[in-house]
């Protein structure tokens, strides 16, 4: 028995194993048994935790979203802090957050592009998660008078669909650009501007 194959099987486990896998092959090569092989398990064992290849991607996919709405939940939700600076910051952290994945492991972050437009369910659940933590963030705002918007989810929609280019990975090629940090703070003050009340 390998060491691998020594350590208790757990999701957690197989979905960090299928990450490594899919950097190593890209989404359209890697398979379940190449996952398995890894972990030195059958892939028999795989499939107990995930019922099928489309449902390990979907789990993957999921668990690598998921992170950033762990971090940028903390922002929405840490007590103390104006909302147009928490908006300031909630967008900034996005931006970032997109813009690590896609430099730091370009790879990973191109397979995870191939993955997202196969899991449109787990992308408009992701979606949703982000935008209503703005809607909190504005509600909040407009609660204590920092913000206007008579309607503020559709306000939250607007500002995530208005800063798009920062976020949605199909503008990651623009994010090398030398005066994307520059257009970003453009983008980003004019949109809290419109919503000073």
């Amino acid at each position: 028995m390998s060491p691998a194959a020594a350590e208790p099987l757990t999701p957690e486990r197989i979905l960090e194993t299928t990450e490594e896998v899919l950097r190593r092959y890209g989404p359209t090569k890697a398979t379940v048994v190449d996952v398995a092989r890894a972990l030195g398990v059958s892939h028999g064992s795989v499939y107990r935790h995930f019922p099928s290849k489309a449902a390990l991607r979907e789990a993957v996919t999921d668990r690598w979203l998921a992170k950033s709405v762990v971090m940028l939940e903390g922002i929405a939700s840490a007590p103390g802090e104006a909302a147009p600076s928490k908006l300031e910051a909630w967008l900034e952290a996005l931006f970032e957050a997109k813009r690590h994945k896609a430099g730091d492991d370009p790879e990973l972050f191109a397979t995870y592009t191939v993955l997202l437009a196969e899991n449109s369910g787990v992308v408009d659940a992701h979606l949703t998660q982000l935008i209503d933590q703005l809607t909190r963030i504005i509600g909040a705002g407009v609660a204590d008078g920092t913000l206007a918007a008579p309607d503020v989810p559709a306000a939250a929609r607007a500002v995530f669909d208005a800063t798009g280019r920062f976020h949605d990975p199909q503008y990651a090629g623009e994010w090398l650009s030398p005066t994307i940090a520059e257009e970003f703070h453009a983008v980003t003050s004019l949109v809290i501007r419109g919503l000073r009340a």
